[in-house]
């Protein structure tokens, strides 16, 4: 009975929300689930149910699964508005359940955050399990990346399959002490792919069997890519399924021999594109069915979108707060394309989750990237801005290249007015829906 009302109650809920226009995506379960936590315990699940987390590309990962799961004639549940949390979770799975608790779909797929992996997975557990990478990401909420490990690995049993990125020694030690069954990602060398580690700080630089220093072959960013221990065997091998001649320019690849197209040019989309691939083609999705999806029926990229202010070409890309590795792939996106650039910087809340601003991670953030001569201007927005500043200032960045806004109302007047060429934005989430509604101010006039 409290079952089929905590169902029914959510449902309601989420129904109120849309009525009044508002974002029911949290609200319902942040209700039912404080009812019973133990809900989602009690729900009849699908054959498959595959989570995707990992401290960044979960979100594109989990886009990229599910557009080739509906290709292929699926029933596909899954958190579309990108909300990963528990409450948010709850919402979504009871709003897909009937009356007596059995969800209504072929598969089940959640991009999880991954300190809530052990409250969705209690009793029930995932089938499959997609592992992006871990690296230093909200420090002030998570603390060490072994925290975070230690907590996704408390919500499988050797029932559920593991797919992870071997190009992070984090992730492949699981291996040595995971019994069920592990399959391999990655991606092979590319003409961007370094020797010498370009970050300051390198999140896994030692051996997780014998704690001796990694030697590494090459670097894509961060501890990412191929790597070898000289005192015991730990190291990187071919995965099982690798992306291979990676051309960003061109938009191609290949995933074991395959041609396939990359829906953005830049490298995590590249990995989840082989991570989709991967899970997938284990499920017993038909290859011609995968190749269709990724190559015929192309789906547009969930970020790096473009718009026009004046003619004017406009990037959008989400970088995510917290996190200097998804900043460092921003910044090297930005900083590889052609042209004279302006870039908008800023964030008016550090995290969505919690009220303490920690900003000791914008020094770990590579923004010497941006002391490039195709810059014209940086402008900086947002509550933080002035810290910003000071972090661009440091990184040997001169002020008349920066531009600090103190009304946001001003920007696509600043924009127009103050700074040339291909615009882009390396905002999170908070800001970005704040940008768009500007510009659809100024379309309408109102600027």
């Amino acid at each position: 009975m409290l079952r089929a009302f905590q169902i029914e109650l959510n449902k309601l809920i989420s129904l109120i929300c849309k009525i009044f226009k508002k974002n029911g995506s949290v609200f319902p379960g942040s209700i039912t689930y404080n009812i019973n936590q133990k809900i989602l315990e009690k729900i009849k699940y699908p054959k498959y149910v595959i989570a995707v987390t990992g401290s960044s590309g979960k979100g594109s990962t989990t886009s990229i699964i599910a557009h080739i799961l509906k290709n292929a004639g699926y029933h596909v549940v899954f958190n579309e508005s990108g909300s990963n949390g528990i409450r948010a979770i709850t919402t979504l799975i009871l709003n897909n359940c009937n009356i007596f608790g059995k969800l209504k779909a072929d598969v089940l797929l959640l991009e999880v955050d991954e300190k809530h992996l052990h409250l969705a997975f209690g009793k029930n557990k995932m089938t499959h399990l997609v592992l992006t990478n871990i690296t230093r990401d909200q420090s002030a909420r998570n603390g060490s990346p072994d925290l975070v490990y230690e907590s996704i690995m408390s919500a499988v049993d050797e029932n559920t399959t593991i797919l992870l990125n071997a190009d992070d020694p984090g992730l492949l030690k699981t291996k040595l002490t995971f019994n069920g069954k592990i399959v391999t990602y990655g991606i092979s060398k590319t003409k961007d792919s370094y020797t010498t580690p370009k970050n300051k700080n390198i999140d896994n630089a030692y051996c997780p069997n014998c704690q001796k220093k990694l030697i590494y072959n090459y670097y894509h960013y961060g501890h990412i890519g191929s790597y070898y221990c000289r005192n015991c065997d730990f190291k990187r091998k071919t995965p099982d399924y690798e992306g291979t001649k990676v051309d960003l320019d061109n938009l191609t690849f290949k995933i074991n021999n395959q041609s396939i197209h990359l829906s953005k040019n830049i490298l995590y989309v590249a990995y989840a594109t082989t991570a989709a691939y991967a899970i997938c083609d284990l499920i017993g999705v038909k290859n011609e069915n995968i190749l269709n999806a990724l190559n015929k029926n192309k789906m547009i990229a969930k970020r790096g979108k473009e718009y026009k202010i004046d003619q004017r070409k406009i990037t959008m890309l989400e970088s995510k707060n917290e996190n200097p590795l998804s900043y460092y792939q921003s910044l090297k996106f930005i900083t590889n394309e052609l042209g004279t650039k302006t870039v908008i910087l800023g964030f008016d809340n550090v995290s969505r989750r919690y009220k303490y601003n920690d900003l000791s991670w914008l020094w770990d953030v590579e923004f010497e990237l941006l002391n490039d001569e195709t810059i014209d201007r940086i402008i900086c927005i947002g509550r933080f801005k002035y810290d910003v500043a000071t972090r661009l200032n440091y990184a040997g960045i001169k002020n008349e290249k920066l531009i600090l806004v103190d009304d946001i109302n001003d920007l696509m007047k600043i924009i127009k007015e103050k700074t040339s060429g291909h615009i882009y934005t390396m905002v999170c989430f908070d800001m970005t829906a704040i940008i768009h509604k500007l510009m659809e101010g100024d379309e309408n006039g109102d600027n």
